[in-house]
C-alpha cells in the first residue's frame, strides 16, 4: 500500500512537521491531482523554514551562552579581588 493513500497518516505527519491547515489542504489537493513535484516543493519549503528557525534559535542560544560566560568571568574577577 502506498503511504500517500493513508490520508490520516499523511495529515498527521504534515501537522507534526509544523505545517498549517492551508499547507495540508494544498498538499492533499496536489495528491488528488498527482502533482508529486508540487508536493515535494512544498515539503522542501517547509524544511527550509524549519531549518531557518533552528539556525535562529542557535544564534539566540549563542547569545545566552556568551552572556553567561561573561557573567561567570566577571564573578571570578570579583572573587580574586576580595
Amino acid at each position: 500500500m502506498d503511504y500517500m493513500e493513508n490520508t490520516e497518516a499523511v495529515i498527521q505527519n504534515l501537522r507534526d512537521a509544523g505545517c498549517d491547515d492551508e499547507m495540508v489542504t494544498c498538499f492533499l489537493k496536489m495528491t488528488e491531482c498527482g502533482e508529486r513535484q508540487g508536493q515535494l516543493k512544498l515539503l522542501e519549503k517547509q524544511r527550509r523554514n524549519l531549518l531557518e528557525q533552528v539556525h535562529k534559535n542557535e544564534k539566540q542560544i549563542d547569545c545566552l551562552d556568551y552572556l553567561v560566560f561573561q557573567m561567570k568571568k566577571e564573578k571570578k574577577t570579583e572573587s580574586r579581588g576580595k
